[in-house]
């Protein structure tokens, strides 16, 4: 009895110590955040330039997140998302991180309203998101979107990349999917941004038919929340300092660039300066081509070959024919003595889609970029090293039509014959990195001396390392105008398709990339896969399942609970 007595005793103070020990190890990791990364895609691994830039806070970054509520369960998963990455940012910044998530529609609608006025303010708009219920669909409204906070300066992150309102259930998970993978590129580069107190700056060429300030609105008030934007007209500087202008954005100009200008460009981008060229070959263009009723494109006399040529691109003089494209409105008929309008594919307005295996942050997750009258790009050998990488590519239904040629609307009046296309990815953007030669080596004229005797900067030959990036369409960056309302469209919007393009996000992510120094732009390249559940193979094996998962646990645990009591009877009873 004694001994019966002791061992019970016993039993419970090994109990007791071990649930001791476990309420202590559960306050103990209450204090500390961690993880262990066993997933195949790495999705909660912070890259290392973020990991730098947490670690290099010294003061609270206060994130407010408006994705809060009740909604479905693909934004449930961005939210959750969301949260763990902020405890991860929270932890490698030692505790600097700190965020709430707060409810827009909370409250009366009075409180709902001011606060859906204040949030549009500072550019935070809701989608407007049909959610199926037992009735048929209803309406609801969803914030996705953060207000980043850092020494009193403060950035709305838009945490969507596209409208999933307008997209159909399968494409929508792929939406969400996308927004949660740049979720670390779109907070960490807001808390750069906030963290920098001086921005770069960036310079517009003009003087070469580039296109007008009202054209290029959208864009530069784009780069304007990030960056220190203006016009520059070459003629007026003696050199351009890379030091003082860290980009140059050469945008669509349509007359020669002089042996002097090009000299500025060239011992700019020697001495480190970033290019991004937005060329037009040929002129065309569908308002010029509408009037006249057919049209023959011309070269712009850009004199820009040799340059281009030396950096390790040619610009092709043709026109890209992709039977992906975007539509265009024509007339089909009249229908008494008005006329009546059809929307017809038009193989010159090619929709760019980056490559499902083209990973670079860039292009990566991109939606379609609406190209007008694009042409096709050459890579050449370079006497010095520099990388050079296709971003953009046309379809697997492409071909080029080269100058001389006479453009109408033939083309749409019928299906164009498919096997005709038959040039597929074509490329059409490329970026340039590396250490690159230079133009005027051994052609450096008296006057051309004279520039940089005035400013005290030696000729360089060779570059410092470097990058610039070459599209072969300028409108690529022109904002469509509603001449009728006096409005300027969003940069990317199609008037004819109604939709809006990923134009913008092309571009900004261009010029991120091309000035980015500490390496925050590659975790834009963190690829969080998704595996969806094939629903027709789900329902045609739900039976089979049904069965695996909740009647075979069944069976072992009796067929183990049976074996278990057979050996224990077996063992006491001899």
């Amino acid at each position: 009895m004694k001994k019966s007595t002791n061992t019970r005793n016993q039993s419970l103070l090994q109990l007791g110590l071990f649930l001791g020990i476990l309420v202590f190890l559960n306050i103990l990791a209450s204090a500390f955040y961690g993880h262990i990364d066993l997933t195949e895609d790495k999705r909660f691994t912070l890259t290392p330039a973020t990991k730098q830039q947490m670690k290099n806070l010294d003061d609270v970054v206060f994130v407010e997140s408006f994705l809060e509520g009740e909604f479905p369960a693909g934004f449930k998963r961005l939210q959750n998302a969301l949260r763990n990455l902020l405890d991860d940012l929270n932890s490698m910044s030692g505790g600097n991180v700190s965020y709430q998530f707060t409810n827009p529609l909370d409250g009366s609608q009075e409180q709902q309203a001011a606060l859906m006025e204040e949030l549009g303010k500072v550019g935070i708009l809701p989608v407007n998101l049909q959610v199926k219920t037992d009735d048929g669909y209803s309406e609801k409204f969803i914030y996705p979107s953060v207000i980043v906070t850092y020494k009193g300066r403060s950035m709305p992150v838009n945490l969507l990349e596209n409208n999933v309102a307008s997209l159909s259930p399968g494409q929508d998970q792929v939406v969400l999917n996308n927004s949660v993978s740049l979720l670390e590129y779109k907070l960490t580069n807001a808390i750069k941004k906030l963290k920098s107190l001086h921005k770069s700056k960036i310079a517009i060429t003009e003087g070469h038919g580039e296109l007008q300030p009202y054209e290029t609105a959208r864009f530069e008030a784009a780069l304007k929340q990030y960056y220190d934007v203006g016009r520059m007209n070459l003629d007026s500087f003696t050199m351009v300092d890379p030091a003082q202008y860290r980009l140059l954005v050469i945008p669509k100009p349509r007359t020669a660039f002089s042996d002097r200008d090009k000299f500025k460009i060239d011992q700019y981008v020697m001495n480190g300066g970033k290019v991004l060229w937005l060329i037009d070959r040929l002129s065309a263009d569908l308002d010029s081509l509408r009037i006249a009723g057919e049209y023959v494109p011309y070269d712009y006399p850009l004199n820009l070959e040799d340059i281009l040529f030396k950096y390790g691109v040619r610009i092709e003089p043709n026109m890209v024919q992709d039977l992906r494209s975007s539509r265009i409105p024509l007339q089909v008929g009249k229908v008494g003595n008005a006329p009546q309008f059809d929307l017809r594919p038009w193989p010159y307005h090619p929709i760019i889609l980056p490559g499902i295996d083209n990973a670079h942050p860039i292009v990566k997750n991109l939606d379609g970029i609406d190209f007008q009258f694009v042409s096709t790009i050459d890579t050449i050998k370079t006497k010095t090293p520099v990388k050079k990488t296709v971003l953009l590519t046309t379809s697997d239904k492409s071909r080029m039509q080269y100058a001389p040629t006479r453009l109408n609307f033939d083309i749409v009046s019928e299906a164009p014959p498919v096997e005709r296309f038959n040039k597929p990815h074509q490329p059409v953007a490329v970026l340039l990195e590396g250490v690159f030669p230079s133009l005027y080596e051994n052609r450096v004229t008296e006057n051309m001396n004279k520039m940089l005797t005035e400013i005290g900067q030696p000729f360089r030959a060779e570059s410092k390392p470097t990058r610039m990036m070459v599209v072969a369409d300028g409108d690529v960056a022109r904002n469509a105008v509603n001449r009728a309302e006096n409005k300027i469209q969003p940069l990317g919007y199609n008037p004819y398709e109604r939709y809006t393009f990923a134009n913008k996000d092309f571009l900004l992510n261009a010029v991120e990339y091309l000035l980015d120094t500490d390496g925050i732009i590659a975790s834009r390249s963190k690829e969080v896969r998704l595996r969806l559940l094939n629903k027709t193979k789900a329902r045609q094996e739900k039976t089979k399942w049904q069965l695996v998962n909740i009647v075979l646990p069944l069976v072992l645990l009796g067929v183990f609970g049976g074996v278990f009591t057979f050996m224990r009877r077996r063992r006491y009873a001899s």
